[in-house]
């Protein structure tokens, strides 16, 4: 496998290449008319930057600090499920990654392999986010295993009441590792704050909850003491016909305050896009699409390819914004426009790689 990538262009071209229809259409696709992951793009690509110029940019430094740990970039890998169908190590090739770049590896709850042995594969501080699947004894089970093997927080998803018509996977008839085990869906839809707090209190670790959409939902957040409101519509794959995440961030940062860390997920695909987060008031994005491409593309390596590659545009669109650090990156650095781009997909971040063109 290549290990000079110099564009994550070239990382999804080869990532394509490797994966077969199904997989291809399970990772960038949305519910139904993907509405909603079309927003998700739109949503950034109507916010433009305002620079400064003549000021001192010799020395830029782009990290941050998220949940007590500081993070080389404001990046955390999202949790995705079924992570084996995009590189065999899984959960460990993505942790790994994390490990080796200096970010944050959030495993999901429905990727393979075991929690613990994700945990075993390499000494750095990982997060755990949880699909309910089972009732309370489940629950605690889980919880207990995620404590004793000493991840460092927990995050709920609340987004997934009833599973989505995904219908690019549904057409193909490929149906992911994770649907092939037959569930109870009345757990999932019977999440509720009040089992949420009860979630909150037997794990005693910071409590992210993932799938916040609202104003409304995020002050009920703050008073059932959620520690990170995690604003995310499931990259469009839910509820279609939502708004962007990027569109109700900050709102939502405006109504919490500082009364939670908040971070936001749905189209991030450039460096540009993490320095607009962090303007409307995000603490770090998180990224799915382009963590699979990594895997898909060249394991490890190629997610550490894909971040080395996502900091370089950020810290050179530092420079040319005038900043130094990501504290200096506030709302005065951007503002609304239209978007150039009138019909986002998954690829409208690299406008000389349109789906059609893709080997």
């Amino acid at each position: 496998m290549p290990s000079d990538f110099i564009s994550n262009e070239e990382i999804i071209q080869m990532a394509r290449r490797r994966l077969e229809q199904g997989v291809w259409d399970y990772l960038v696709g949305g519910a139904e008319s993907e509405t909603t992951m079309r927003r998700n793009r739109l949503a950034f690509d109507r916010l433009a930057f305002r620079p400064r110029v003549l000021r001192n940019i010799s020395s830029i430094d782009p990290s941050t600090t998220f949940l007590g740990q500081k993070l080389r970039i404001p990046v955390v890998l999202a949790p995705v499920g079924s992570l084996q169908v995009f590189d065999p190590e899984g959960g460990i090739a993505a942790t790994k990654a994390a490990a080796e770049f200096g970010i944050s590896h959030v495993l999901s709850s429905v990727t393979e392999p075991s929690l613990e042995g994700v945990m075993g594969s390499v000494d750095h501080p990982k997060m755990f986010q949880l699909y309910v699947h089972g009732d309370w004894g489940w629950i605690e089970d889980i919880v207990g295993r995620v404590v004793e093997a000493g991840y460092k927080s927990l995050c709920v998803t609340v987004d997934v009441q009833y599973y989505s018509r995904r219908e690019r996977v549904m057409v193909e008839r490929y149906v992911q590792p994770t649907r092939r085990v037959p569930r109870d869906p009345k757990y999932a839809a019977s999440l509720t704050w009040e089992l949420m707090d009860k979630i909150r209190e037997l794990a005693g670790l910071p409590f992210m909850i993932k799938g916040i959409a609202t104003v409304e939902d995020a002050l009920l957040a703050v008073e059932h003491k959620v520690d990170v409101i995690w604003v995310s519509n499931h990259g469009g794959r839910q509820l279609d016909h939502g708004l962007g995440s990027m569109d109700v961030l900050p709102e939502i940062v405006e109504a919490v305050g500082d009364k939670a860390d908040i971070i936001v997920d749905g189209g991030v695909q450039r460096g540009s896009d993490v320095l607009k987060a962090i303007a409307l008031g995000a603490k770090a994005v998180a990224i799915g699409k382009l963590q699979a491409w990594g895997l898909s593309a060249n394991g490890t390596a190629g997610v550490v390819s894909m971040l080395e590659i996502l900091e370089d545009e950020i810290v050179s669109a530092m420079g040319l914004l005038g900043i130094t650090s990501m504290d200096q990156m506030t709302h005065d650095y951007v503002c609304r426009t239209d978007a150039v781009v009138t019909d986002p997909h998954e690829m409208s971040s690299w406008v000389n790689m349109p789906e059609s063109r893709i080997p």
